[in-house]
């Protein structure tokens, strides 16, 4: 089995081969965009299940709305139309033809124009907002709270496999409100939900706060994130929720009749994570053997190996497996026994350290004569026997400190990582020596971001809840007085 590129030699190249090498993804034939393969959907899989679980459990229902946002509605609000016009497909006519100087080829049918363009969805605020035009009169109709699973599609010029396709799967929450406060708890408490999950779950610790004007979603009038940490340095936005004002509402002329018998416009809320995680999963807790999956996640989380030389060798190990196998799936865990007789064991432990399977079973003849089985964990690569009699219970508590132990070294690791900086000199020495986030003050202002941003290539990735307060010191760019502590990052 060829080896991967390490991520000291080439960290981009390292990624690559990773989740092509792994059997997450590959490229297609359709320029940006990917085939999400069964281990890596599998993965997505656990996570949709996980974030859906939240978000019923927080009042939210699932629907679905069209894939085409007709060119009128998607321009309707201007600042969401200007943010993603240069990403759009456009769907232009309705039918082909056969070609009548090619046979057996297709031409698009000069006579089938649509009278009005169709916009492929970057994001659907437009096509969903037309619709609560109809769905809402009175104070009693709200909130409304949906959410959608779906692709959506950017034209992405540079991309690259679940960071950056030109389609994704993302969820896309879409909420109304009666009450600009409640569209703001809304946006919060959603952003909470994200963290929990990525945190919980992914075992991926992030950093909560708001964006920068000049970083926040096109038509929002504000947008809260929660930012993560790869192992190169860069930071990753790993979810967002936007309180959208009555943006959308007056763009679509979407009014309620209040309590008060007064016609008032509705707050909304949109918020969205999608397959990029799955490259926020890969990039946090990876090494040069592979992907390193936690157990929460995880698609197979045991593997039992067999090492034997005769098939009643074999039968004798599957039925000392069997036990201790359907204890631990009466736990809820996943287990698989890998019996296949055409590739040797050797072979197999360097598949299931590829593919980040928490814990391998070693079990053969000399083993069942001591008793016990030789245990390896993904995350540390250690090694020890356990008892046959004390098999599940042992795995079952492997697998909940493999999963602390990923998010307490992912934790480490960012927290080692975000430097107080105090001018710009050591602003720029920390981001090329060392990376991570670099805490410094800003005067708040559009020219200061846009400078730095120039001359580093690092942007403001939030501005954290815990820096949100009156700040005494200068900009470290511009000098003068500060208005915010924040985090800077380059970023994927």
């Amino acid at each position: 089995m060829a080896k991967l590129t390490t991520r000291t030699e080439d960290y981009s190249k390292w990624y690559n081969e990773l989740v092509v090498k792994a059997n997450l993804a590959e490229n297609s034939k359709v320029r940006g965009s990917m085939v999400i393969k069964p281990y890596g959907y599998a993965i997505w899989e656990k996570l949709q299940a996980e974030l859906d679980k939240r978000f019923k459990e927080t009042g939210h229902q699932n629907a679905y709305f069209p894939l085409f946002v007709p060119k009128s509605l998607f321009e309707a609000e201007e600042k969401n139309a200007e943010g993603f016009a240069k990403e759009c497909a456009v769907v232009t006519h309705y039918r082909l033809k056969n070609d009548p100087d090619n046979k057996g080829k297709l031409i698009v049918d000069p006579d089938a124009k649509l009278e009005e363009e169709l916009i492929v969805r970057p994001t659907s605020e437009a096509i969903i907002w037309s619709t609560y035009k109809n769905w809402i009169q009175s104070y009693r109709d709200l909130p409304i709270l949906i959410n959608q699973w779906a692709n959506v599609v950017r034209w992405e010029m540079r991309t690259r496999l679940f960071l950056r396709t030109a389609e994704f799967l993302w969820q896309e929450g879409h909420t109304a409100h009666e009450t600009k406060q409640e569209a703001i708890a809304e946006a919060q408490q959603m952003q909470d939900v994200y963290a929990d999950v990525v945190e919980n779950f992914m075992a991926i610790p992030v950093v909560k706060g708001r964006k920068s004007d000049s970083e926040r979603f096109a038509g929002a009038d504000d947008t809260y994130t929660i930012e993560a940490l790869m192992q190169d340095g860069k930071a990753l936005q790993a979810g967002t929720s936007h309180f959208l004002g009555q943006n959308f509402a007056k763009a679509f002329d979407v009014k309620f009749t209040s309590k008060e018998g007064k016609q008032e416009y509705v707050w909304a809320t949109s918020w969205g994570v999608s397959t990029r995680l799955m490259g926020a999963l890969i990039m946090t807790h990876s090494d040069d053997l592979g992907l390193v999956l936690p157990p929460k996640l995880a698609p197979i989380q045991v593997v039992v190996v067999p090492i034997y030389k005769t098939d009643e060798q074999l039968e004798e190990i599957r039925k000392v497996v069997d036990t201790f196998s359907s204890e631990l799936k009466a736990k809820g865990v996943s287990i698989k026994f890998d019996d296949d007789s055409q590739t040797k064991p050797g072979w197999k432990f360097a598949e299931y350290e590829l593919k980040g399977v928490p814990v391998r079973v070693a079990i053969g003849p000399k083993d069942l004569e001591k008793g016990h089985v030789e245990v390896a964990r993904r995350d540390t690569l250690e090694k020890q026997f356990i008892t046959l009699d004390n098999v599940a219970v042992e795995i079952e508590k492997l697998l909940e400190d493999i999963q602390i132990n990923l998010f307490e070294r992912a934790k480490n690791f960012r927290d080692n990582h975000i430097t107080e900086v105090s001018t710009f000199e050591e602003f720029k020495t920390v981001l090329e020596e060392k990376g991570g986030f670099l805490s410094a003050l800003w005067d708040g202002t559009e020219e200061t971001e846009e400078a730095i941003k120039d001359a580093t290539k690092a942007t403001i990735r939030c501005i954290p809840q815990a820096f949100e307060i009156p700040t005494e010191g200068v900009d470290v760019f511009s000098g003068k007085p500060a208005k915010y502590r924040v985090l800077y990052a380059k970023a994927y």
